[in-house]
Order: C-alpha cells, then sequence, then structure tokens
C-alpha cells in the first residue's frame, strides 16, 4: 500500500528539476548530429517547448521523461537534418561544423554568478572526440537516418530497439544504418593523432606563418594536404579548397602580407590543439589541424561571423562593419587562391 507521501509524490509528476537536468545531454546529442551549435540549441529549445505543451496528466503518463525528451530531440535532429541538406547545397563556399571553444575559453554568455547551468550552449558539450572536427566532417557525408542511427548507438550507447523508435526505422535497418557510417569513418581515417604531438606541431605551424617562413610551412605540411576555409558568403575567402602543401604554404603567406596586425593564438578547437586569428581584438578565423605522420594533412577554416560567436569577447573592435578583416582572406571569384 502506498504512503500518504508516495501518494503526494505520484500526484507532483515528474520533477522539474531531473528535465531541466537533460538539458545538458540534449545539447550533447543535438550538436553532434547536426554539427551546428546554434541550431543544436533550437532543437533543444523546441524539445522543451513541446514538453511543457503538454498538460500536467500528459507529462505525469511519461514512465521516463529523460527518454521521451531524448526521442523527441533525436527526431527534431532527424528532420532538421533532411532539411539541412538541401539548404547546405546553396551554401556560398564549403559549409564546416560550427567549431567549440574550450570550457575555459569561450566569450560570449558567461555563466551567471552561482549558476548552477552554463548560460551559453558551447560550455554544455562535452569535448572529446565525438566532437573534433575531422569526426564532424565525416558525419556531414552520411544521410540524416545514418548520422542519427550511428550517434545515437555508437557514441551515446543506445540500443537498437530505442534508435529504432527514434530514427522509425526496425531495429535491424538501424543496425546497417550504423554500421554504414561506421564503414565512413574507419574509410575516412578519421583517428586524431595523440593531442600532445599534435600541440606541438601545431605551436610549429603557427610559429613558422607569424615568421613567414614558407620553407617550414612546406615541411610541416604533408605534400597532399588539404585546407577548406567556410565563410559563409558573409566574408571573403576561398569558395574551393587549397590543395597542396606549397599552394598552402603560399596562400598562408599571402594572408600574413595583406593582414598586417593579424594576431595567432593557440586554442583547443574542438578538444584538440589549433589556432585562432584576431584582427583588432576580434576573432576572424578558427582553424582546426588533422594530423598525421607528424605532419598536417587538413585544415578546417572557419571564417563565418554567425560560428564564431562564443569565440568572440564582446566589444571587441573591427575594421570591417561585420567584425571580421577581409584582408585575411584573399579570393578570386571562382573560389581559387589568388596567390601572387
Amino acid at each position: 500500500m502506498s504512503t500518504t507521501a508516495e501518494q503526494a509524490q505520484d500526484r507532483r509528476g515528474p520533477d522539474p528539476g531531473e528535465v531541466v537536468g537533460e538539458r545538458r545531454h540534449l545539447t550533447n546529442l543535438a550538436y553532434r548530429l547536426l554539427g551546428s551549435l546554434a541550431e543544436a540549441e533550437d532543437a533543444v529549445q523546441e524539445t522543451y517547448t513541446r514538453w511543457y505543451a503538454m498538460t500536467r496528466r500528459q507529462q505525469e503518463a511519461i514512465e521516463s521523461p529523460g527518454a521521451w525528451l531524448t526521442t523527441v530531440a533525436g527526431r527534431i535532429c532527424l528532420d532538421v537534418l533532411g532539411s539541412a541538406r538541401a539548404r547546405r547545397e546553396r551554401y556560398v563556399g564549403a559549409w564546416l561544423p560550427e567549431p567549440l571553444p574550450d570550457r575555459t575559453e569561450w566569450f560570449s554568455g558567461r555563466p551567471a554568478d552561482g549558476g548552477a547551468e552554463p548560460a551559453d550552449p558551447a560550455d554544455r558539450v562535452t569535448l572529446d572526440e565525438s566532437v573534433n572536427m575531422a569526426f564532424l566532417v565525416v558525419l556531414e557525408s552520411m544521410t540524416p537516418a545514418e548520422r542519427v542511427a550511428f550517434i545515437l548507438h555508437d557514441v551515446f550507447r543506445y540500443p537498437f530497439p530505442e534508435v529504432a523508435g527514434i530514427v522509425g526505422r526496425t531495429p535491424a535497418a538501424c543496425r546497417q544504418l550504423a554500421t554504414s557510417g561506421r564503414r565512413r569513418v574507419r574509410d575516412a581515417k578519421a583517428t586524431p593523432a595523440p593531442a600532445a604531438g599534435q600541440a606541438a606541431l601545431v605551436r610549429d605551424f603557427k610559429e613558422a606563418w607569424e615568421a613567414k617562413d614558407i620553407k617550414a610551412l612546406v615541411g610541416l605540411l604533408d605534400p597532399a594536404a588539404t585546407m577548406t576555409a567556410d565563410g559563409g558568403g558573409m566574408v571573403g575567402t576561398v569558395l574551393r579548397p587549397v590543395e597542396g602543401g606549397e599552394m598552402i604554404a603560399q596562400y598562408l603567406i599571402h594572408i600574413a602580407d595583406k593582414a598586417p596586425g593579424l594576431v595567432l593564438l593557440e586554442r583547443t578547437v574542438n578538444g584538440r590543439p589549433g589556432l585562432v586569428a584576431q584582427h583588432s581584438g576580434t576573432t576572424v578565423t578558427v582553424a582546426a589541424f588533422d594530423v598525421d605522420g607528424g605532419r598536417v594533412t587538413r585544415i578546417w577554416a572557419v571564417r563565418n561571423p554567425e560560428k564564431l560567436r562564443p569565440w568572440t569577447e564582446p566589444g571587441g573592435e573591427s575594421d570591417t562593419e561585420d567584425g571580421t578583416a577581409d584582408a585575411t582572406t584573399p579570393g578570386t571569384a571562382d573560389g581559387t587562391a589568388e596567390i601572387r
């Protein structure tokens, strides 16, 4: 027989603190599924909107609020991924995932004093190997269903029957989707080098760039290296990847010549050593690196200012109206590097 206290607890329904406490998990899930902090926060907000739109009786009928919230968030992200594929086909230049700073390094929306929850969603995302840039770029090559099934099962360890309830496929079909996603990751060799070795290489890269030492840069870059930039059509940048270590080195020296006063900072980018370029106190580029065999094999340079908000300290001044320094990213109309 239930006690009076137990009956009162039953009438109270789900603990509001428990429901709100799922936000960190939901943000971690949504960012990995969408590759965009802004879209992830929107998906999480929509999830909570649907929860609070239910009547008290409907909420009390849900056995596990956490599981319900995860299911709804997963389905919202699946829908967003479907529409995002069409949007990204119209995107100006390459689309790259939104880079995340280390929790000690982001600027916008600092946690309120004494607040239990950080004010900025960037500080809710756990930085591990499932958010390194190389991994997120591979995720972009997956179909929406592949991505959701793979992330839910291989990263968050949800069993396939639960994944099936989110994806809307059978458990067997979800198993195949996850296997396909796993194959894409394996084929792309998205396994990062040890962080200590990468940090030393990135530091050498920074020093060679600052010194405009093209020979040193070429030595640090793999001959088949690729640099991809994302300006989103909002700032000047190359629209197609720059290929080859020598071409990348020439391009970087050209940037240094065109942008006096550019400051390079060693920062953690999606959990891995990277570089941040600032001009007049404003972050204009965040660069993530992939390293293999002691050389840089890939550089992802995010320039789109909408993706750099967690990196820019409020009040930073800039030489251009949109807070960026266009001189740092010379390019031509057809998207090739303008190297002189």
